[in-house]
């Protein structure tokens, strides 16, 4: 599942693979990243967070995707979180961003996913959010993730 790390004194980057309808995989990317930023001292407000989104953003792959890559880059003041996938897209992402609502097969419900929190949850942690996608192609989506308070 990793594709690369690169650690430095005060960067890190990782980079996984997430391959589509791999429930059993679910939650490896964000537990090894949790790992990653536990070994770097980082604050478990701040793990908490990332580890939410990154759970999402993973989740979200494997449920609407056919394949993508989690990017995870940490800097002396921010953690980036970046998610590309190939798979159907979002068709309206404002609605898609709503508490509850939720496009997911009754194969994904009934494994207890699929509650419509994902991307409501990633941008509720985020300090920043992006998301763009395009229908029948993919999702792209963006969290930072302050380490310290402006």
């Amino acid at each position: 599942m990793i594709i690369e790390t690169s650690p430095g004194d005060d960067y890190l980057e990782c980079r996984y693979s997430v391959q589509g309808r791999d429930f059993v995989e679910a939650g490896v990317v964000s537990y090894l990243i949790k790992k990653a930023l536990k070994h770097r001292n980082i604050s478990e407000s701040i793990i908490r967070k990332v580890a939410v989104v990154t759970f999402e953003v993973e989740l979200n792959i494997i449920s609407y995707a056919y394949e993508g890559v989690i990017e995870c880059y940490v800097m002396p003041d921010a953690i980036i979180i970046e998610a590309k996938d190939h798979g159907v897209g979002i068709e309206d992402i404002e609605l898609a961003q709503v508490e509850g609502y939720s496009t997911a097969d009754e194969s994904i419900r009934e494994m207890g996913f699929g509650a419509g929190m994902g991307l409501a949850n990633i941008k509720k942690f985020s300090d920043v959010f992006e998301i763009l996608s395009e229908p029948g192609k993919g999702t792209y989506v963006k969290s930072l993730i302050r380490l310290k308070d402006i």
